[in-house]
């Protein structure tokens, strides 16, 4: 439940067109909903002006479908992350129209398609290895209301293929860049743009790239100051702060 779903409930109260028990009845798991093995979080929209976010690693595909039913059935756009192909059948079970996404690891049911950004989201990846992570990204920027769009494979080791697609980067209100290996890719885009680009270290590479932290170590001391940086292969974070950034007025 949000502000306007909020306001609405009061007036159909007040027009008589729900009895006070009803509206006490839909108000009574606004804070949160006990399910036994999870608090369900339905106050969170109306805090940060967006849903709570299923983590799929970890509940079973029974658990994780009872959450994402109780959502849904207060209206908002559904995701959760990180999902096992058991859990995405548990859901389907539940919800014919929820959507999968392979490649991002990813389950949505969209029930509000408003757009709420106020510009586009451009998410970016250095190599197609770094894809995955980016499509989480881009799934959860999408599900949050915004218009999205993607230049994938445009590393460093081929630096004429991300400047042939500079017209996007310059159009963008927010970046996403990922990048595995030493992670230089978010430095040079953040040279290009005067925009915030929020850098996601992955865990791809060899050996000496330590599952991610050399690429993330090197975001980190990025010489362009417009970067940031969020945990190694959170395409999640990266995609919510961009929803952040981008609703600012």
């Amino acid at each position: 439940m949000d502000a306007t779903a909020l306001k609405k409930l009061f007036e159909q109260a007040k027009r008589g067109k729900l009895s006070p028990d009803e509206a006490v009845e839909r108000l009574r798991h606004l804070p949160f909903e006990d399910l036994g093995f999870a608090n369900v979080d339905h106050h969170r929209a109306l805090r940060t002006g967006m849903p709570e976010i299923i983590f799929g690693p970890g509940k079973t595909p029974q658990q994780l479908a009872a959450i994402f039913a109780r959502l849904a059935e207060h209206g908002h756009n559904v995701l959760a992350t990180r999902v096992s192909a058991e859990q995405v059948k548990a859901v389907k079970r539940k919800f014919r129209k929820a959507e999968s996404h392979e490649l991002a690891r990813a389950i949505t049911l969209t029930r509000d398609e408003t757009i709420y950004g106020k510009g586009t989201i451009v998410v970016v990846s250095a190599g197609t290895s770094d894809v995955p992570v980016a499509e989480e990204a881009l799934v959860t920027a999408q599900v949050m209301g915004n218009e999205v769009q993607h230049v994938y494979d445009v590393g460093v080791a081929g630096i004429h293929r991300l400047l042939a697609r500079r017209d996007a980067l310059t159009k963008a209100r927010v970046l996403i860049v990922c990048a595995g290996m030493e992670g230089a890719l978010p430095s040079v885009v953040g040279g290009l743009v005067g925009v915030p680009v929020i850098a996601v270290p992955t865990s791809v590479g060899y050996g000496a790239s330590y599952q991610g932290i050399a690429a993330l170590l090197g975001m980190l001391n990025s010489c362009a100051s417009n970067v940031t940086v969020v945990n190694i292969d959170n395409g999640f974070g990266a995609g919510y702060v961009a929803s952040v950034i981008n609703r600012l007025e």
